[in-house]
């Protein structure tokens, strides 16, 4: 989830704080089985003194247990576009390790749920994918319980929560009969943990993270002998920037090419979703996002609201790039009979009052527009989804108090994964599992402090020196943290040879940053990553 500015708000997606620029090649070389490869990217002991090492070793040694791998294998049986498919689930923690004065000592372990279509005899030609998603902060619920899993929360077909207590179905859009799964939780996610006398803090940050997940997922295509498999990465909101990196983190230093990288409501680009002073970007990238936000809950003038979402959305398009991107680009030059009429076309398009945008400077950032869309019926919208609503104690302010499309979903995905992992999964654990926790931050943003976050040139790097690179990216019209303006923006931006550019497709759904719960969504993204794989995978005899 994304966060407003320096404002940790945790759900799902990112923290708009500063930027990452491009993953820089370091030390090549694959490393040992063991997890302590030379360059495992988990980095030195920095800013702390020997004292201090000394200290958490002796720490360690206090504890008395030596750490373990922990792995619970089951198996299972899903139908899947009426074919029964036989899987074996394997839910556990690896060890992570890092060299001090020469030895490889363990320095965390990750929690990790992995699916493996059983009927497969050649698992080199069998795609692996793994999947994240963001926060920073987020476990991979989401993604694991809500779309690519076998089995999924069950929820109303609009995807409103159905009364507790919350259960899991068969998911029959399931990712598992095009590519084998893994789901990842980074680092104090989920049940993965900094072991005792080590600092958390070496994982939470933006190449940390890249660094610690990027070695899991070497060290699990290792073990598991999927070297010569086709190789995929799907993530979500922090997820997609998480999965740009990864994209040179594992292609620089581990010479691990990837065919194809899913986007799940992508940021790559912050600039594109941070609502500051002087920056007018996101003002006219998130303006069709409110259309459709308007369009759904009946705001627009009567022509408009009868008219089909993707037509009403293409006016707003021609209008925020058009007249509205060059009326913010004059400023004060703007004159008065000018900024009337883009007064009375923004209110149009957005069902605010000519007041309200008059009272913003022309300028509505999204947390204005949550809580002034209906206030006149004491209810606000949602982030993640606009088409969810909720009510704040008071219809006054300019905030609301909490996001109700985040709030209608964190207990189900939260139940339902506790129940899952030790009924099902038979994984037994005491920890909590985090399922979005503050316990990230302050994130690391490194040497990338005082820019905006923007991973999109480490793609690009990535798909011009492996040109079979393909990325697909799914946006929902009522995703109000990552609008879909804003990724073709990005997109659009990346500067690619024009053939290489081919290689980049995007899908729409009409539902917000977690489509898939969103049933007609979920079933349209199913259909567009399998044939997405499909065409990402070389034909072999």
């Amino acid at each position: 989830m994304i966060g407003e500015r320096q404002r940790v708000i945790p759900v799902l997606g990112l923290i708009i704080l500063v930027s990452v620029g491009a993953i820089m090649p370091a030390q090549a070389g694959g490393g040992n089985d063991d997890g302590s490869g030379s360059g495992s990217g988990l980095g030195k002991d920095k800013g702390k003194s020997e004292k201090d090492r000394q200290k958490q070793k002796s720490q360690k040694k206090e504890k008395g247990d030596k750490p373990e791998e922990e792995i619970s294998k089951t198996k299972h049986t899903v139908v899947i576009d009426g074919e029964e498919i036989a899987y074996t689930a394997r839910a556990g923690t690896m060890l992570l390790k890092k060299e001090r004065k020469g030895e490889f000592e363990p320095t965390a372990k990750v929690f990790y749920v992995a699916y493996t279509r059983d009927d497969v005899e050649d698992s080199g030609k069998r795609p692996i994918t793994f999947s994240f998603n963001g926060g920073p902060g987020s476990s991979s619920v989401w993604l694991h319980l809500g779309a690519l899993g076998p089995r999924r929360v069950e929820l109303d077909k609009k995807g409103k929560p159905l009364r507790p207590p919350h259960r899991l179905v068969d998911n029959k859009h399931s990712l598992l009969d095009k590519t084998d799964l893994v789901f990842v939780d980074p680092v104090s996610t989920g049940y993965s943990r900094a072991l005792p006398g080590e600092d958390p803090d070496q994982f939470h940050g933006v190449q940390k993270d890249i660094r610690s997940v990027g070695e899991f997922i070497r060290l699990f295509v290792t073990r598991n002998e999927r070297w010569n498999s086709p190789k995929f990465l799907i993530g979500e909101s922090y997820g997609t920037t998480r999965a740009a990196g990864l994209s040179g983190y594992l292609q620089q230093e581990r010479g691990m090419y990837l065919n194809g990288i899913m986007l799940v409501s992508a940021v790559l680009n912050f600039q594109t979703i941070a609502f500051d002073e002087g920056n007018d970007l996101p003002y006219k990238l998130f303006l069709p996002s409110y259309t459709a936000a308007a369009w759904y809950h009946d705001e627009l003038p009567k022509e408009l609201r009868n008219r089909p979402l993707e037509d009403v959305l293409e006016k707003a398009e021609e209008f925020a790039l058009g007249p509205y991107a060059s009326a913010l680009l004059k400023g004060s030059e703007l004159s008065e009979d000018r900024r009337e009429q883009l007064g009375e076309r923004l209110a149009r398009l957005t069902g605010l009052s000519e007041n309200f945008i008059e009272d913003t400077n022309l300028r509505v950032d999204a947390f204005d527009f949550f809580k002034e869309l209906l206030r006149d019926e004491g209810k606000t919208v949602g982030r993640f989804d606009s088409r969810y609503t909720g009510r704040d104690r008071r219809d006054t302010g300019d905030r609301f108090q909490y996001d109700p499309s985040y709030a209608a979903l964190y207990g189900p995905f939260t139940a339902t994964l506790n129940h899952y992992v030790r009924s099902e999964l038979k994984f037994k654990s005491q920890l909590p599992y985090e399922i979005l926790t503050g316990r990230v931050h302050p994130w690391d943003y490194e040497k990338y402090e005082n820019q905006y976050v923007n991973v999109a040139e480490t793609l690009r790097q990535s798909m011009t020196f492996n040109p079979y690179l393909k990325v697909f990216v799914a946006n929902g019209y009522y995703d109000l943290a990552t609008p879909y303006l804003a990724s073709e923006y990005t997109f659009n931006h990346l500067g690619n040879d024009p053939k290489v550019q081919e290689n980049i497709s995007m899908g729409y759904y009409k539902a917000g940053h977690m489509m898939y719960v969103h049933r007609p969504s979920l079933a349209k993204l199913k259909s567009d990553l399998a044939e997405f794989i499909e065409q990402s995978v070389p034909e072999r005899e």
